[in-house]
């Protein structure tokens, strides 16, 4: 049933600009980009029998990106999700990831990093790039110092600063101090990409994240 080994990319926004630019950028690089304003419409016309991923927007009236994420999964829709959102709070990039999200991005996106995560997740089934970057991983675990630490593992598992001020019994400023220092060593930009690493490093259990 396979369509000759076409890599598709499903695109799920209510925003019709950024439908249309996204679905442009994906097919200046070649890619065949099926665009939908709608969950449920998504849902209906999804084949995951091409070698395809979903770009899925977080919220969307009526039915947002997590409740596609969980239909997806009770209908036995296995392709990889990459989550785009104006709002990455703490809460949601867990819940995401917990349920399987191979990246997420905020919005506005820098191009490129949306293509590489796009090509990451259409060629999922080549592990040998995974293998490479769990080295590189492992080394800047391994520059953390303890406090360091301390502050990765509640930061990734959902707490607040403060919470985590409360746990470690030091002030908010110092926490934010650790926080940055973390992202640093860990080459992390954003905080679902310190999620992502956690989870990958197998220091975080995904589906005990709050």
């Amino acid at each position: 049933m396979s369509n000759g080994g076409e890599q598709v990319v499903y695109v799920v926004d209510d925003d019709q600009g950024m439908l249309d630019s996204t679905v442009w950028l994906l097919e200046s690089v070649g890619l065949k980009a099926l665009p939908f304003t709608s969950g449920r419409a998504f849902l209906d016309a999804c084949d995951a029998s091409l070698d395809a991923c979903v770009l899925l927007d977080v919220r969307m009236p009526g039915m947002g990106g997590l409740n596609v994420q969980e239909e997806m999964r009770s209908r036995g829709l296995d392709l990889p999700i990459i989550f785009v959102s104006g709002h990455a709070d703490v809460p949601i990039v867990v819940r995401a990831f917990k349920a399987g999200a191979r990246d997420f991005i905020e919005k506005p996106y820098n191009e490129q990093l949306l293509l590489d995560s796009v090509q990451q997740a259409l060629g999922s089934s080549d592990q040998r790039r995974a293998a490479g970057g769990q080295g590189q991983l492992e080394e800047r675990l391994a520059s953390l110092t303890p406090r360091e630490r301390d502050v990765l593992l509640p930061l990734v598992q959902g707490y607040t600063n403060r919470e985590i001020a409360e746990q470690l019994d030091i002030s908010v400023k110092t926490v934010d101090l650790y926080r940055a220092r973390v992202m640093k060593r860990m080459q992390a930009e954003r905080l679902p990409d310190l999620v992502g690493m956690a989870i990958a490093a197998g220091l975080v259990d995904p589906l005990k994240l709050r």
